[in-house]
């Protein structure tokens, strides 16, 4: 529940805000998703200049539909990228070296990928892997037949992904890039203190849409708790569930730096484009603007965690 403050001076709301140095209009980041073009034709073009006229940042997906040099000169705007760590270091390596010399200004790195998650609708459907400019860089041979058994994505991140990926990984990519990374995909508050130890620059509290591990944690009952063990050492951000900006509020409340929507923006993309995008992230910011108003708070900096309570809260006030 969202506990409000009365008689507060609200006239002026400021959601403004800085990631990793970066100004952004409100606490609001386009996740990474992968193929925008199956929702429209323009694709990541179209969800990078949605992006950049509301002024918030957007990570591009390596999975994306759009090269991230066409994206790049699709708009002026901060960007950052997202990939995963490959068999073969030098496809990663590489993929690393584009990133930077097309001005992205981060990496977000997803590790909680070693193998594919079950996803049944994906077999059922006998989903491929469509023909995207990014997935031609890594070198693997699918053939007709083995997608035509399930899902061909599954084969794919089986030939692709590196099961072997761990801690140590870590500072092998730092080694390669003078870019910060981010790592998405952290649920516990053990990972969050090893992560900060292995010197990242940001956390993603991310479940990958619930299509990983089943049973997982959605990442807004595990955020306050990464929060406290990170203890402001890295920023933290969260996805998983944000539709409102009532939602945005809560996560903020429970310590979020900011918010990343994956879903949202695909839905505003299929029905209508860039300026599809531009609507969700209007009502999103327009939401937040009313939901802090409502709550007394006229300055992000004055979202704190008396503002909220939680089940957990309840629970012990009863105690």
């Amino acid at each position: 529940m969202i506990h409000p403050r009365i008689l507060v001076d609200v006239r002026n709301i400021n959601m403004s805000t800085t990631l990793l140095g970066h100004a952004m209009s409100t606490p609001i980041l386009v996740a990474p998703t992968s193929m925008h073009k199956l929702a429209h034709p323009e694709g990541e073009v179209a969800t990078a200049r949605a992006a950049a006229a509301c002024n918030i940042l957007m990570a591009l997906s390596y999975s994306a539909s759009c090269t991230m040099e066409e994206v790049a000169s699709s708009c002026d705007a901060v960007r950052f990228y997202q990939l995963y760590v490959y068999k073969r270091r030098d496809v990663t390596a590489g993929i690393v070296k584009r990133a930077e010399s097309n001005g992205y200004k981060a990496i977000v790195l997803t590790v909680d990928t070693p193998r594919l998650g079950k996803r049944e609708a994906d077999i059922k459907n006998k989903m491929i892997v469509p023909k995207v400019p990014n997935f031609e860089l890594v070198p693997v041979d699918i053939d007709s037949k083995t997608q035509e058994k399930g899902s061909g994505v599954e084969a794919f991140a089986y030939e692709t992904l590196d099961s072997s990926l761990n801690w140590k990984d870590i500072e092998w990519l730092k080694s390669i890039t003078h870019l910060p990374i981010l790592i998405k995909g952290v649920l516990t508050a053990e990972d969050a203190r090893k992560a900060v130890e292995a010197g990242v620059s940001g956390i993603v509290v991310s479940n990958h849409g619930a299509r990983q591990l089943d049973h997982s944690p959605a990442p807004i009952s595990v955020l306050e708790e990464i929060v406290c063990a990170v203890s402001k050492a890295v920023p933290v951000l969260v996805d998983g569930g944000i539709r409102r900006g009532t939602d945005v509020f809560k996560a903020l409340a429970l310590g979020a730096d900011a918010v990343m929507i994956g879903r949202p923006v695909i839905f505003g993309l299929a029905a209508h484009g860039e300026k599809g995008v531009r609507r969700v992230i209007e009502m999103l910011k327009n939401e937040l603007e009313l939901t802090m108003a409502l709550a007394g708070c006229p300055c992000v900096k004055d979202i704190t965690r008396n503002h909220v309570k939680t089940l957990g809260d309840r629970r012990r006030s009863l105690m």
